[in-house]
């Protein structure tokens, strides 16, 4: 949304700030953004907190919270006055606010990684009584990674008052000298910082002051001290422009050379420069099966019309995999860098994100694509009712995946769709989209819950196994050994891996982590859920090595394949046609190195009194929790525990803790690591053999382990 009387000032970089909203559940971002949005003329000053103006979705007004992140733009002209010790740069005094609200649940937090990474500052908000939690320090930490300058917001200090009373039951005679101030004609003067019975206060009209509780709280605090004010000056003043942000974000920005046009065009924020725009989410548009696509302008200018070259995710320069060339539309006739944007015409073309540049710019590399804080790890299979809405359900999954990132459909070999998300909240709203939204209300049913495990391996394998290709010419030996410490560190911080020069990445390979200096040149690939396979491939029935690599290089995805849902492994090749001979050997060597199963964790944070903490530890004890931290809030009697426990555990986790806390006790679930079952898979009798037994008979395989040559189920 933005006023008319605001697009003038679209081209002034310094005058603008990108912002994202970000916060605990229910800590208060939408109500606070209600005042920034009265402050711009949108909505009245008396109704803000109530209209909750960026949760636009039924379901986010019935639940109280937001699910999926909006942008509205803000127009402000500031007073002459409030910008006299403004030392940064301006042009006039009238101001675009760029501003995106995000969930503050932990299960989308994929909405807040899209937001922050268009975003140049944070308005970080904590609600003064429940203070930091959980969620505030993942979306912290997400900002400072995508070097996004934070500010603080202590908000609900209604809250604070109106419980003033409650809170000094347990406090120091300090507590309860300031209760004394909060009747009668007590002011507090801030010139002396001194209280007096002089009035300095607010005024207030004859019905203003029958009113009372929370409304009266309200209006003296909206009149006393809006936060509109303190907000616009503190967004004004402490964060950055985006000509200033992109001076420092273009490291984590471009993926290219940091010396090329275009990434001096982003470093300038140069509307004269070549066009380098990321599309960072699809948002479904009221023309149901079409998608808006929004991002932000990091330089040059995008207008009506123009011929653009888009870079998915995929891409890779100078190949033309994941590259498309296509004009587009908008709404407005020109958008200049340094502003976010939403474009219609785009969506056959981008799955989730996308690097838009001008059509002949073919050396451009695109925008660093996004890192998600959490993994899809809670499945269910989907079914339509009527056959004859099978067709329904396969767009509809397409759509449903566009429009999250954080989402992932399959069709494994069962022929189940799958459906895998953050979480079970995050799980019932994908199911409502897929429903209502994206099949036009066609009817499905869904299965119980489906948990992801992963593999690795303890040892190096005992023996060295072999697979012969299908025309008897080749032999592919293959040995399985766990990664050393700190390698899976170093692929997720991108110091290695298939975009970094060999040269560096074999420094790093044999110097800091102790490889052999030829297997440490092996290429790279990358599986699309980030689990990695290492490979040195040598060969006899080739001409060189060079040959080799490159058809590796050109069966990238057949090897990912190879190794989906592998972690922590390292494979050696020593063989010629590779892609034929590979899957049973690389199934072999897994299961000559020790095989473990890995299981999902989550990080847990209880806030609880005292006197449920029993009823919390016993729980946690039963769901094979590990209480790791227990700290006293001070001045409260409330407690706030953290521990981890395996996500398989967490069915009826919240029932089971209302139930011996007496509703007394508040989780919250986020996805942390994961960690390794404790029993050998191939050992008869143990829990992990259970779990490979119970999903090989739910997928219809064999129950009995067959010899590795034959063992298929990746789990």
């Amino acid at each position: 949304m933005l006023r008319q009387s605001g697009h003038h000032i679209m081209d002034r970089n310094h005058n603008n700030r990108n912002m994202s909203v970000i916060a605990h559940v229910e800590h208060g971002k939408s109500t606070l953004i209600d005042s920034l949005v009265a402050a711009a003329g949108i909505i009245a000053q008396e109704t803000a907190g109530d209209v909750r103006m960026t949760d636009t979705l039924q379901y986010e007004a019935e639940r109280g919270i937001t699910i999926k992140s909006i942008g509205i733009s803000l127009y402000y002209k500031m007073q002459e006055g409030d910008l006299k010790s403004f030392k940064g740069d301006c042009k006039e005094n009238d101001f675009l606010i760029n501003l995106i609200d995000s969930p503050g649940h932990v299960d989308f937090s994929s909405e807040v990684t899209a937001a922050l990474h268009v975003t140049d500052g944070a308005l970080v908000v904590v609600d003064c009584v429940e203070g930091v939690r959980v969620q505030t320090e993942t979306v912290l930490r997400q900002a400072l990674g995508e070097r996004v300058k934070p500010v603080l917001v202590v908000n609900k200090m209604d809250r604070f008052f109106c419980w003033l009373a409650w809170m000094g039951l347990y406090t120091h005679q300090l507590c309860r000298d300031m209760m004394s101030r909060l009747w009668g004609e007590n002011f507090f003067d801030s010139a002396t910082r001194k209280w007096t019975n002089k009035h300095t206060g607010v005024n207030l009209k004859s019905e203003e002051k029958e009113l009372t509780g929370k409304a009266l709280m309200k209006h003296v605090m909206q009149s006393w001290a809006p936060a509109s004010s303190a907000l616009l000056e503190m967004m004004i003043y402490h964060l950055p422009s985006p000509a200033r942000a992109q001076q420092y974000r273009v490291e984590n920005l471009y993926e290219g050379p940091l010396d090329d046009q275009y990434a001096t065009a982003i470093r300038n924020c140069d509307p004269e420069g070549p066009l380098m725009l990321y599309v960072s989410k699809m948002i479904p548009a009221s023309d149901k099966g079409r998608f808006f696509s929004f991002g932000r302008v990091f330089s040059g200018k995008v207008s009506t019309g123009l011929k653009v070259r888009i870079m998915g995710p995929n891409y890779v320069p100078g190949e033309k995999k994941d590259l498309y060339v296509k004009s587009k539309q908008e709404t407005v006739e020109e958008v200049l860098c340094g502003n976010t944007v939403a474009m219609v015409g785009l969506d056959h073309f981008i799955t989730n994100n996308a690097t838009l540049t001008n059509e002949k710019e073919v050396d451009a590399h695109p925008i660093r694509a996004m890192k998600f804080s959490v993994s899809p790890v809670v499945s269910v299979a989907v079914t339509t009712r009527v056959p004859s809405d099978l067709p329904k359900l396969e767009e509809g999954l397409k759509r449903l995946a566009k429009s999250n990132p954080m989402v992932v459909c399959t069709l494994p070999e069962t022929g189940e769709h799958i459906i895998s998300a953050a979480g079970k909240l995050h799980l019932e709203i994908c199911l409502k989209d897929l429903q209502d939204d994206f099949m036009n209300g066609a009817e499905i049913s869904i299965s119980d819950p489906i948990l992801s495990f992963r593999e690795t391996v303890l040892e190096r394998s005992c023996h060295t196994v072999m697979s012969k290709s299908p025309n008897k010419h080749n032999r592919l030996y293959m040995e399985a050994r766990p990664m050393e410490a700190g390698l899976a560190e170093a692929i997720d911080d991108e110091k290695i891996g298939p975009g970094v020069d060999p040269k560096n990445r074999s420094k790093i390979l044999s110097e800091e982590l102790g490889w052999d200096k030829d297997l440490a040149l092996a290429p790279m690939v990358k599986d699309p859920t980030w689990w990695w396979i290492l490979a040195r491939a040598y060969s006899t029935s080739m001409k060189s090595k060079t040959q080799l690599l490159l058809g590796l290089r050109e069966h990238q995805l057949e090897v990912q394949w190879l190794v989906r849902k592998c972690e922590g492994c390292a494979s050696r090749f020593r063989g010629g046609q590779i892609i034929s001979t590979a899957r049973r050997a690389c199934y072999a060597a897994m299961l000559t190195a020790k095989p473990r199963l890995l299981e999902p964790v989550y990080l847990v944070e209880i806030q609880a009194p005292e006197q449920a903490l029993g009823g919390v530890y016993s729980v946690l004890n039963q769901k094979r929790g590990h209480v790791f931290e227990e700290s006293q809030r001070p001045g409260t009697p409330l407690y706030n525990v953290k521990a981890y426990f395996p996500v398989i555990e967490s069915s009826k986790f919240n029932e089971s803790l209302r139930a011996k806390t007496g509703r007394k006790a508040f989780p919250q679930l986020v996805f942390d690591h994961w960690d390794m079952v404790p029993s050998d898979p191939l050992e008869p009798g143990t829990p992990a053999a259970a779990l490979v037994a119970k999903i090989r008979r739910k997928k219809s395989f064999d129950v009995e382990m067959r010899p590795f040559f034959e063992f298929e189920d990746r789990l």
